[in-house]
């Protein structure tokens, strides 16, 4: 597990990072309405103009994705429009008809418009300094906004290891073509998303691609002056919320968490779970897919701070 360095010179001499100090992370334990408002405030960056909130709606039979009530507050606030990308798997959101049942199943229409960015084509976003995309492809709906309020449950996942803000912006913002350009790490545009991904070389090709793509969606919006980022950790289960059946929470909530930099909060996200005395299971997961890995790319082609100053607002 990394060090958390709360002095910025120390942080200097010591990351070796592309950022010359630590990034900030806010964190809270109050997992509530007003919880989640405090970070948003304390981030110091107010979203305006049409502002996208970028979430995942969950997949039909997961209860683990954010709950609409915790939400409702800041996304009114923000007179946010929820935003979604159609998956490239089946399942239920598959097609923007399906997609939009379980968006209402899910009860997220009560509490704002929702947008699936990719219902109507795409746009191609340009990765600056990738290993392997020259591209991210996401949907069309996306050039229509001005800012971006990425709202992320915290969790496993079985192919990423875990799924954080990387993940959210990075294979929830890409069109279905997009998701298999990611998951491909390039190589192919159509077809199955699945890539060998056990085999090491090209899981790791698979999380660069995340990370990749993070970064295209992170410079499109004016170098990243347009966006923030809040991830919730609670209902910390192995899976994803874009698994219909996923395997129960075995650990504790732990709380909101907040920053302008997407892999400085990942890594804090990482480094709690692993200092939590129940996160065995999703430790396990995590490592087993090598997850961490979409940090260390991150941050090798110059895209966010794994060195970080946690910030308990409580």
């Amino acid at each position: 597990m990394r060090k958390i360095f709360i002095a910025s010179l120390l942080v200097l001499a010591v990351s070796g990072a592309a950022f010359a100090a630590s990034s900030t992370v806010y964190f809270t334990k109050d997992i509530s309405p007003a919880g989640i408002m405090a970070i948003y405030n304390k981030l110091g960056r107010e979203a305006t103009g049409k502002v996208a909130v970028k979430l995942s709606t969950g997949e039909a039979g997961n209860t683990h994705y954010l709950d609409p009530n915790l939400i409702k507050e800041l996304v009114q606030k923000v007179n946010g429009t929820i935003v979604e990308c159609n998956t490239a798997y089946g399942g239920s959101r598959a097609s923007t008809a399906l997609h939009r049942q379980v968006i209402e199943d899910h009860g997220f229409n009560a509490i704002a418009k929702v947008d699936i960015m990719d219902e109507e084509g795409e746009i191609s976003l340009p990765v600056v300094g990738g290993k392997h995309l020259k591209e991210d492809v996401v949907g069309s709906h996306f050039k229509d906004y001005d800012f971006v309020l990425v709202l992320t449950h915290f969790k496993g996942h079985a192919m990423g290891g875990f799924g954080g803000a990387l993940k959210n912006i990075s294979i929830g913002i890409a069109s279905s073509r997009g998701k298999v350009i990611i998951h491909t790490a390039g190589t192919r545009d159509s077809g199955s998303i699945w890539y060998d991904n056990q085999i090491a070389k090209k899981q790791d090709e698979f999380l660069e691609s995340m990370a990749e793509a993070a970064k295209a969606v992170y410079d499109s919006l004016d170098g990243g002056k347009k966006i923030m980022f809040i991830s919730v950790m609670n209902h910390l289960s192995v899976d994803c919320d874009c698994d219909g059946n996923p395997a129960a929470p075995d650990m504790h909530d732990i709380g909101i968490l907040g920053s302008l930099d997407p892999v400085a909060l990942d890594q804090a996200c990482v480094d709690l779970v692993y200092k939590a005395p129940d996160g065995a299971s999703l430790i396990r997961r995590m490592e087993a897919q090598h997850g961490i890995h979409i940090l260390e790319h991150a941050s090798s082609i110059g895209f966010g701070n794994r060195d970080y100053n946690l910030v308990n607002i409580d």
